[in-house]
């Protein structure tokens, strides 16, 4: 009887390992998925980092074409914001006509 109660422990022992086994393994297998997409994004994300910097780039020296008082703004040396230069009119601005109700 004592042997058959011991036994009895034995496998009931070896069921609770290979369900709790069954359960690491499977939570390893969502750490690899979650492991693969997060590459994945951070690889998407590199990506999209590249683009916006060479954008930017491109950004920076159609921009240059543009003069601020006293800035001096070259691509390579990036660009350093002073004050804006005051407009040019080359004729007086006009009143406002009178609007009747």
């Amino acid at each position: 009887q004592r042997v058959t109660d011991i036994m009895g422990e034995i496998s009931a022992a070896s069921q609770e390992q290979a369900s709790g086994i069954e359960q690491v393994n499977q939570t390893i297998v969502s750490m690899d998925e979650t492991t693969q997409q997060n590459a994945a994004l951070v690889e998407e994300a590199s990506a999209s980092a590249h683009s916006m910097e060479e954008q930017a780039a491109q950004l920076a020296e159609v921009v240059a074409v543009f003069r601020l008082q006293g800035v001096e703004a070259t691509p390579s040396s990036g660009v350093r914001f002073g004050t804006a230069a005051p407009a040019v009119r080359n004729h007086p601005a006009r009143s406002p006509e009178p609007v009747e109700a």
